[in-house]
């Protein structure tokens, strides 16, 4: 699963890296993100827009948003037929930014986490979809999801799941709306290469966190 990440990457860095042309709202930063937090992510409609979704994804047809509290992971072997996230899959596909993402070990009956990130440095996309959820009296929540996998090599003595890295030459593939070809965008969500991976035990070093607007 992906219960944590990191995102301390400045908006203008992130802006180059995913060819932002478009960005409104906010986003939380830190070396402890968390689920129920807004996090940034970026979609395509007629161009690549950075937005802020709250993640724990909430499906249109939801009574009430404490569904989303379960649902801030989505399996990669199941995302495209369950009810929860097979609408999303078809036409909402975001990448969610981060710089790393923890998993946790179990060492002499205590967790303890495992920081992962690209040998780069760079911020990359993980695989994500997005809903709006509307309420009785008419306001609207939009939140998103995660998308995990199998672990990498790297990453199976830590534990067996991690989140859809996606690559570079996907990333335009993954968001693009139009794109409806199941075989295609499933095949996006495999494990990412460990060879093209770190880890290191513990937390990044604490940052100050902040929400980030960018109206």
């Amino acid at each position: 699963m992906c219960g944590r990440f990191v995102l301390l990457t400045d908006l203008s860095v992130i802006v180059e890296a995913f060819g932002i042309e478009d960005a409104a709202g906010q986003y939380s930063t830190g070396n402890d993100i968390s689920p129920g937090q807004q996090i940034a992510s970026v979609i395509h409609d007629d161009k690549n827009r950075l937005v802020g979704f709250r993640w724990g994804l909430i499906p249109s047809w939801a009574k009430n948003p404490s569904m989303g509290n379960n649902m801030i992971n989505a399996r990669a072997e199941t995302v495209s037929i369950k009810p929860s996230f097979q609408e999303a899959f078809k036409r909402r596909r975001c990448l969610i930014v981060a710089d790393g993402f923890y998993e946790w070990a179990k060492v002499d009956r205590k967790k303890v986490p495992y920081h992962f990130y690209l040998k780069s440095g760079a911020p990359f996309g993980l695989a994500g979809l997005y809903e709006t959820w509307t309420s009785p009296d008419n306001g609207t929540i939009k939140t998103c999801t995660i998308i995990t996998t199998k672990a990498n090599e790297l990453l199976s003595p830590i534990h067996d799941r991690m989140p859809v890295i996606v690559p570079k030459d996907k990333e335009v593939l993954w968001i693009d709306p139009r794109i409806q070809d199941q075989k295609k965008l499933v095949a996006v969500l495999k494990p990412y290469p460990a060879e093209e991976m770190e880890m290191a035990e513990g937390f990044v070093p604490p940052h100050k966190p902040k929400v980030v607007d960018y109206f």
